[in-house]
């Protein structure tokens, strides 16, 4: 148990601050699932923009890492360029 006060609004910011996280990380792979299952071109464009935007905003928040950004955007790019080619 937590002895002193501090201890125990530290614990109830980190399970706070760790659902918080966990809905976010869950709402960029749905995004990024929503772009990758379109098959009609249209439609994975508009998909698209929202699920950059998030990883974007995801990335400057430090909750994952630059380079998992830029390495989500690519892929969804590239499945993209698939399909309008």
């Amino acid at each position: 148990m937590d002895r002193h006060k501090q201890q125990s609004k530290r614990h109830r910011q980190d399970l706070r601050r760790r659902a918080i996280t966990a809905q976010n990380k869950s709402k960029m792979r749905t995004l990024i699932k929503n772009v990758m299952s379109q098959a009609d071109a249209k439609k994975a464009i508009e998909a698209y923009g929202s699920a950059i935007s998030f990883i974007d905003k995801m990335a400057n928040k430090n909750l994952i890492h630059k380079n998992n950004a830029a390495r989500q955007k690519s892929r969804l790019t590239n499945y993209l360029n698939s399909l309008s080619a």
